[in-house]
């Protein structure tokens, strides 16, 4: 990768971050991406936000497990049979909102929460 020489040289910006505060979103477009060197598959869901103009891109969900919320990134894992592997986050995602497959969350709606009390992230709320 080659690096821009004039971005070597700028400075740290005085203008907060601005993050988006959870609210309820609807799933324009769902998509799986490959990432990382092993090219495992993540889902992204394109969800319009009231309080943004274009998409914004949600791939992790935050559920209760064992009693305890966790929040897990949207991985594509199955099983032997070639179906999303009952208990990943996929399968509860799916589970929550009572869609059949990764394709038939478009046009649902889910409230979004925070990652964590540290993170300005937001995950789509399936609990």
């Amino acid at each position: 990768m080659e690096n821009n020489t004039n971005d070597l040289e700028i400075g740290i910006g005085t203008k907060e971050t601005i993050s988006l505060e959870p609210k309820k979103v609807s799933v324009q477009k769902v998509g799986i991406e490959q990432v990382g060197e092993k090219k495992n598959e993540i889902v992204y869901l394109h969800c319009k936000h009231p309080d943004k103009d274009e998409p914004i891109k949600i791939s992790k969900v935050k559920y209760e497990k064992a009693g305890k919320l966790q929040v897990s990134s949207l991985w594509v894992n199955k099983d032997e049979d070639g179906n999303l592997r009952k208990g990943s986050a996929v399968a509860i995602l799916l589970t929550s909102s009572g869609a059949e497959n990764i394709k038939s969350l478009e046009g649902k709606e889910f409230d979004t929460i925070r990652e964590s009390e540290d993170s300005n992230y937001l995950a789509l709320k399936a609990y």
